[in-house]
């Protein structure tokens, strides 16, 4: 990988990280696009620690105080009904599912998921599921002609069952072209939480994935020696330096402004793709990895 391939990757896992697009998807587009190498799970693996740091700076107050408050409540019964400590269990129960199929489908996710024509699918299939939940949540918001305006849930009243239910649908992100802030934030909206409950539990929830498979993965690269070590730093501080100005952006977005930009361009890349594999412009394997 050269350093200008790095600077190009960095800032597309740093733009695409945090919007309901999928990044994973992105960066194999842009290597397909470009005739280059599949970057390949290692590498998106690797660089999404460096937008992850990102979360941990913006969202650093409450992290620190769910942390703190998660602690206590290990030897305080009377701190584990603190809304806090409550969260970072929830976040530990929400980890669960997509630990257990990251480490079930490893071989699927480096192999047969990264196929364009998956990719394609779920892009459109995922922009679906996004603008159903966004207009309904939409409708809820602004009411209607014939009935008043609902009262969206708040992280303060979300449940083990939810949790879960959000890490299911982290989990769903394992297959490129998914998106996981796209995935678990339809699956907050379709469970009646507001836009901003959705996105902050969507990021708070990535942290300890994202961190483990990165880890997990820094491991397996430095053991295989398969990975360009300055490209691919390189490339994480990119994105770390765009992810973090993607998030500050992308929070205030939601609180006045609708997904559905996001479902219209995920639609209409998902058919650009399909189009130009049927046409044989594109190969559903192009810039495959030859690790």
């Amino acid at each position: 990988m050269s350093w200008f391939e790095s600077l190009i990757l960095g800032l597309v896992q740093g733009l695409t990280e945090f919007l309901p697009v999928s990044s994973s998807a992105h960066l194999r587009l842009t290597a397909a696009f470009a005739s280059w190498e599949d970057p390949g799970a290692a590498f998106t693996a690797i660089t999404q620690i460096g937008t992850e740091a990102a979360v941990l700076i913006y969202f650093r107050k409450d992290i620190a105080r769910i942390v703190s408050a998660w602690c206590r409540s290990l030897f305080n019964k009377e701190m584990r009904q603190d809304h806090d400590a409550r969260m970072g269990w929830l976040v530990i129960i929400g980890s669960i599912p997509i630990g257990v199929l990251g480490v079930t489908l490893k071989d699927h996710i480096e192999g047969p998921f990264r196929d364009l024509r998956v990719t394609a699918t779920t892009l459109i299939v995922m922009g679906i599921i996004l603008g159903v939940a966004d207009r309904l949540a939409a409708r809820d918001e602004t009411g209607g002609k014939h009935r008043a305006a609902k009262e969206r849930k708040s992280l303060r009243e979300l449940s083990v069952k939810d949790g879960l239910i959000y890490g299911v649908c982290q989990a769903m992100a394992l297959v490129p072209g998914v998106s996981r802030s796209g995935a678990t934030i339809s699956g907050g909206l379709l469970m009646g939480y507001t836009r901003e409950a959705a996105a902050r539990y969507s990021f708070l929830l990535a942290i300890p994935a994202v961190l483990a498979s990165g880890a997990f993965e820094l491991k397996d690269a430095s053991e295989g020696g398969h990975v360009s070590w300055g490209p691919t730093i390189f490339a994480t501080i990119v994105a770390f330096l765009v992810g973090y100005a993607v998030i500050a952006w992308f929070m205030k977005f939601i609180t006045t402004k609708s997904f559905m930009p996001f479902v219209y361009y995920r639609i209409a890349l998902g058919i650009l793709i399909i189009v130009l594999v049927s046409m044989g412009a594109l190969s559903p394997h192009a810039a495959e990895s030859a690790h």
